[in-house]
């Protein structure tokens, strides 16, 4: 046996020198021809092994591997671990220590920070991590499967909390600023490799492998594929197809692939499936006889990856004939380009030499200082009546804190495993521990005790939420909700939309409001809620997304001050389900968005409150080359430095929609001060897409600017010549 292991060990040490040799390890040759070489080199069945995701490992090419990656790698641990549903500095098993990652707010918050800083600081952090995570492994996990680059154009869509909003703008600023934070910015080699998800207007969940998203040319260009474009123009080369159809067709095998993926954006590197979507092209679209046609169809529309098929599948549509070798070294050489630019074909790669220190990344202090800066950013102040808000120390000796989400940071589907995670009843404690202030909890009013503490206290604070994976709250009885099932309405997640946009436990607010007018409605939600009782009546309304270690010092915070919150919604909060078109109606002209809703909504998008205020003044545009310059001066006229996001809209005549979103800034302003602030808009981006033409031209000779702090709240107005 040791004289086998001896040989086996030469074996592959010779493998490795000889590997070494190969023109293609030689970083100074061209891209292609280095990539032409290994094509040479490699067997059909190497080939092939590509397509369902693996290296080359007599070759010496790792297998890049892949992550969920929303807010934060998902490397382990399970939905249902013991003490997973609760505070506390430390979670899951000790064996589970190299499992866990930095866990940020989900993706709907970090676009409710309306900050593309914020954006990239994930980016590069998931990154990074998943490079502790892959050092010295055959299996690593460097494509990371993020950003979304889906609009939340229904706030019932299920994975909403997967969107960083409505807006197609918004959205695409956000996510190039992710994708050069997962990529990072050195010239020849990615830190991590940006696959986009999912292409194209997947945002219905019930029945989402058969459903037909069925729009026109216009709405593809500035509607569903912005963001995606954005993001291949920040640098990321790979997307996952969605699961539905396209005007008929499965997106899985849509010429779009080619005709715009390819051919426009110069996407060249690892285009997938979703797990499921090629059986579902024979078993639910009934587009193709067989899997191997599905295969067929797939690989000769374009995409390189299957991520649930087996060797086996492909290997026999091989055999079948339904695979030529054309497309074949075609899609190898796609797959092959991602691996070439993590670095995976050099025998050396700056990456590999990271120096991560003596501590795990997600243990650092700044690990943890950069989880609250995002989640403080993320928060939405709602409503704030006689500036209830913030707390003083001085003054609020007893505090009462009630609800379901008060104890807990729930990790949703594809969140990050933390090290530790801070409740809001644990932060809301914290801030105040050296101070005389007392704080009682109580989570339901299930015999009217709740209304008697209410009573007592200075001030009520209230947590209540959805449960992102849609679970029920049964406390250390923890159970996983059956995939596409859960047993409240309003909750959704992947695999099931939302039934309902109403919050199951407002009654909690309205008792507890009942008791003590004083009350703090804290809304910890993927997604919106139609709460119409407690927009009038509670006065303090905070909104902050599940799953971050930092949630509950972050929310507190906000709640005592120490952080003014600045925060956007970046969706149009309707007042009731009836504002909503059909889910299916993938048209948002009938009414969807802040672009074509009739309604009033009970929020509208990109609006959020501060505890100081701003004045606009003092507009100006010039023209600067294929720039469009808009300065304007911005006072903060309250007795607090805070923050405003400043947002510029522009209308154009015989446009339906109301305003599109083309500029924002995220500014700072200390108090009394007034900062000159210069917005730049490229021409290009007060362009629409024309249908005669095929192309982005100017809608009309002028556009209406207006600038202001909401979708409506506007301050200053501009008419230009285009």
């Amino acid at each position: 046996m040791k004289k086998l292991l001896l040989i086996l060990i030469l074996l592959a040490a010779s493998q490795m020198l000889r590997a070494q040799e190969y023109p293609f390890r030689n970083p100074a040759l061209p891209e292609e021809e280095r990539l032409d070489n290994v094509l040479s080199l490699m067997t059909v069945d190497e080939k092939l092994s590509t397509l369902t995701g693996q290296g080359v490992s007599r070759l010496g090419i790792a297998n890049p591997g892949a992550t969920e990656a929303i807010h934060g790698i998902v490397r382990g641990g399970a939905t249902d671990l013991p003490g997973l549903w609760g505070g506390g500095e430390r979670v899951g098993r000790p064996e589970q220590k190299y499992q866990h990652s930095t866990a940020f707010p989900q993706a709907y918050g970090i676009g409710e920070t309306w900050d593309r800083e914020m954006a990239h600081l994930v980016g590069e952090v998931m990154s990074h991590e998943a490079r502790f995570h892959s050092r010295n492994l055959p299996y690593k996990c460097l494509i990371l499967w993020a950003p979304n680059a889906d609009l939340a154009r229904d706030p019932r869509w299920g994975r909403t909390e997967e969107s960083f909003g409505e807006d197609p703008y918004l959205v695409g600023e956000m996510v190039a600023a992710e994708v050069k934070g997962i990529q990072g910015d050195d010239p020849h080699y990615w830190r991590g490799a940006s696959l986009m998800k999912h292409f194209l207007a997947n945002s219905n969940e019930d029945n989402r492998f058969r459903t037909d998203s069925r729009f026109d040319e216009a709405l593809f260009r500035d509607y569903y594929s912005y963001g995606f474009w954005k993001g291949a123009r920040a640098g990321a080369k790979s997307l996952m197809t969605a699961y539905n159809e396209y005007n008929g067709v499965p997106c899985i095998a849509a010429p779009f692939i080619k005709e715009i993926l390819y051919d426009e954006w110069g996407m060249d590197g690892t285009i997938v499936d979703d797990a499921g979507a090629l059986p579902f092209m024979v078993t639910m679209h009934h587009y193709a006889d067989s899997l191997d046609q599905a295969i067929q169809m797939a690989l000769e529309a374009g995409l390189t990856r299957f991520i649930d098929s087996r060797f086996e599948q492909v290997r026999a549509a091989w055999e079948g004939g339904f695979i030529s070798e054309e497309v074949l070294d075609a899609r190898t050489r796609s797959n092959l380009r991602t691996m070439l630019r993590l670095g995976l074909l050099d025998a050396e790669c700056p990456y590999d030499e990271m120096d991560f220190g003596e501590e795990i990344p997600w243990e650092t202090q700044e690990a943890r200082e950069k989880a609250r800066l995002v989640t403080q950013k993320s928060i939405v102040l709602l409503r704030n009546e006689k500036d209830l808000l913030p707390l003083d120390r001085d003054k609020v000796t007893k505090i009462a804190v009630f609800g379901n989400r008060a104890e807990k940071v729930l990790k949703d589907w594809y969140g990050a495993l933390p090290s530790y995670r801070v409740s809001p009843l644990e932060g809301i404690r914290a801030a105040v521990d050296s101070t005389k202030t007392e704080v009682r909890f109580q989570r339901w009013d299930s015999d009217g005790s709740a209304q008697e503490l209410a009573r007592w206290a200075d001030i009520c604070i209230v947590c209540v939420g959805n449960h992102p994976n849609t679970s029920p709250d049964w406390d250390a009885q923890t159970v996983q909700s059956p995939w596409a099932y859960g047993v409240v309405a309003g909750d959704g997640r992947e695999a099931m939309d939302r039934r309902s946009l109403q919050l199951e436990t407002e009654d909690l607010i309205k008792v507890v409001w009942q008791a003590n007018p004083n009350t703090v409605a804290v809304l910890i939600s993927s997604f919106p809620f139609a709460i119409g009782w407690t927009a009038e009546h509670v006065p303090a309304i905070v909104h902050l997304t599940q799953c971050s270690q930092e949630l509950g010092n972050a929310l507190a915070d906000v709640l005592f001050g120490d952080y003014n919150p600045a925060g956007r919604t970046t969706q149009t909060w309707v007042r009731d389900i009836l504002d909503l078109p059909n889910m299916l109606d993938y048209d948002i002209r009938h009414g969807r968005t802040y672009m074509y809703f009739k309604g009033k909504p009970l929020f509208p998008f990109g609006y959020g409150l501060s505890y100081t205020t701003f004045k606009y003044s003092r507009l100006k545009v010039v023209r600067d080359g294929d720039n469009y310059v808009f300065r304007f001066r911005l006072k903060n006229t309250g007795a607090r430095d805070g923050e405003e996001v400043v947002q510029l809209y522009a209308a154009f005549k015989g446009d339906d929609a109301a305003r599109r979103l083309r500029g924002f800034e995220r500014i700072a302003v200390k108090a009394g001060e007034t900062r000159d602030v210069e917005l730049v808009v490229p021409a290009e981006d007060l362009k629409l897409w024309n249908m005669d033409t095929h192309a982005f031209t100017a809608p009309g000779r002028r556009a209406r600017i207006q600038i202001g702090a909401s979708s409506e709240d506007i301050r200053l107005k501009k008419s230009i010549r285009l």
